[in-house]
């Protein structure tokens, strides 16, 4: 995101952090200081940082960021210049986070922060990510099933083994945020994204799971809708942005072989039987078949030339080196 679409409360410390805790907040004026105090009571202050990120709210919840910055050392802030969405505000979180490990709650209290330090154990053990799963969940059944519904169907897509991806309570090595990135509705699929990275060291972990103490839930059905879009357009975009040929390419001959099956059967009738077959519909749907198929191949091989200039730029990334 642009720097000049963020406002910041930076400090220079001596210190160094060991755990950055990122909360993205949007009008959650009323959880902001009880969150902070409980964050303080789970965690020692001295190895942490706070990391708010306030997408645009349209309350006072900057103002009260702005006071705890003050009262705590570890405490800082992130202001957006207008609301740009949660996987947004994850990002700016990640872009400033200086800890070893990075933790992400919502600043609404139904994350309940004591169970980082088990979650930062398992980074420690050597996991990538831990991802929350709120096995005992108090929300609405206008939002549980749907979630069900969702974290179903991307486990099926994906195989990822993971009860619960929206979970916003979440754990990374450093490694993990400073390698992906987010927009859209994005950081439904933070595993996905981790593992495509090779960083597929995935583990899960029960958490508790509060009822909403204030303010009411920002889930709504566009977001639902939202979610499923970008999932289509990843798992589209990582299977076949290096090889479109055998997308397009697959279904132009596909389209083109059942185009020419129909037109020779329409002129089989033609020759051999004398039936009229310039008024038949199915004359028509094998002509357009064959059009079809032949633009499809056509783009698939458009997008493999485009692919060949894009190769000679492209430098996998290297994990480690020895003796180099």
């Amino acid at each position: 995101m642009p720097e000049q679409n963020i406002d910041k409360i930076s400090k220079v410390h001596s210190r160094s952090v060991n755990i950055s805790v990122v909360i993205p907040l949007y009008n959650e004026e009323e959880s902001i200081a009880e969150l902070t105090e409980k964050i303080n009571s789970a965690l020692d202050v001295s190895e942490i940082e706070i990391l708010f990120v306030d997408d645009g709210s349209e309350d006072s919840s900057w103002n009260i960021i702005e006071q705890l910055s003050d009262k705590f050392d570890h405490v800082k802030g992130i202001r957006l210049r207008k609301n740009y969405g949660k996987s947004a505000a994850l990002q700016a979180g990640f872009d400033n986070a200086s800890g070893n490990y990075v933790v992400t709650l919502d600043a609404d209290l139904q994350d309940d922060p004591f169970e980082i330090p088990e979650m930062i154990k398992q980074l420690e053990g050597g996991a990538d990510l831990v991802s929350g799963w709120k096995k005992e969940r108090h929300d609405p059944i206008t939002k549980t099933i749907p979630s069900r519904f969702f974290n179903a169907v991307t486990r099926w897509t994906t195989g990822i083994k993971l009860n619960d991806f929206n979970c916003g309570l979440k754990a990374y090595r450093r490694e993990v945020t400073r390698n992906i990135n987010l927009y859209g509705e994005l950081h439904r699929y933070v595993p996905l994204l981790a593992k495509w990275q090779g960083f597929g060291k995935i583990e899960e972990q029960v958490v508790k799971h509060h009822p909403r103490k204030y303010g009411k839930t920002k889930f709504g059905l566009s977001r639902f809708m939202n979610g499923f879009l970008d999932l289509i357009t990843l798992l589209f975009v990582n299977r076949y942005t290096n090889r479109p040929m055998h997308f397009f390419g697959t279904l132009g001959v596909i389209f083109s072989a059942v185009g020419i099956i129909i037109n020779v059967y329409i002129t089989v009738l033609k020759v051999f039987w004398d039936v009229p077959i310039g008024n038949r519909p199915l004359f028509f749907l094998g002509i357009l078949l064959l059009v079809v198929g032949v633009q499809l191949f056509s783009i698939g091989f458009l997008g493999e030339m485009i692919n060949k200039n894009r190769e000679k730029k492209f430098k996998p990334k290297v994990s480690k080196k020895i003796g180099l």
